[in-house]
């Protein structure tokens, strides 16, 4: 297997700068709010994904969906957060990646996003791409490139 040095920006995939399923931060369509809000926190990121009991991703529950449903008229109503599950307030229109999708195609996928997850064709969590990956290997290629050009 090539090393991450060794592929050229074109050779690079999602896959080779993925985050796995196992090491990511989730919730399930059936936990409560609370539950949610209790990783979000514990974790200190602001979304994570949302699968359900058999691993198929099924969208995104962040702290901003949490507080804008807990918020009533004149203040949180924190007591909510356990009749609600995440299922019924998760957002679901997000853009998805593959393993074999190109860095391009991650570069293009986080401009908007902070992660964008990637699955499989069944929709299965396979892990999630950051932007951070991205900018990572961004980084690497322009001192790699500009190291060649000066020696």
């Amino acid at each position: 297997m090539d090393s991450m040095e060794d592929k050229t920006m074109s050779q690079v995939t999602v896959k080779d700068l993925m985050i796995p399923s196992e090491k990511v931060a989730h919730v399930q369509t059936n936990n409560p709010l609370e539950h949610a809000l209790l990783v979000l926190v514990k974790t200190g990121y602001s979304a994570v994904p949302v699968l359900n009991s058999s691993y198929q991703l099924k969208g995104i529950i962040g702290k901003s969906i949490i507080l804008n449903e807990t918020l009533g008229l004149e203040r949180f109503e924190f007591e909510r957060l356990s009749e609600i599950t995440v299922e019924e307030v998760m957002d679901t229109d997000i853009p998805v990646l593959h393993e074999h999708h190109s860095y391009i195609d991650g570069l293009k996928a986080v401009i908007n996003d902070p992660f964008v997850c990637v699955v499989d064709n069944e929709q299965y969590f396979d892990g999630i791409l950051t932007r951070r990956a991205i900018l990572k290997q961004a980084r690497n290629n322009y001192y790699l490139a500009n190291q060649t050009t000066y020696q």
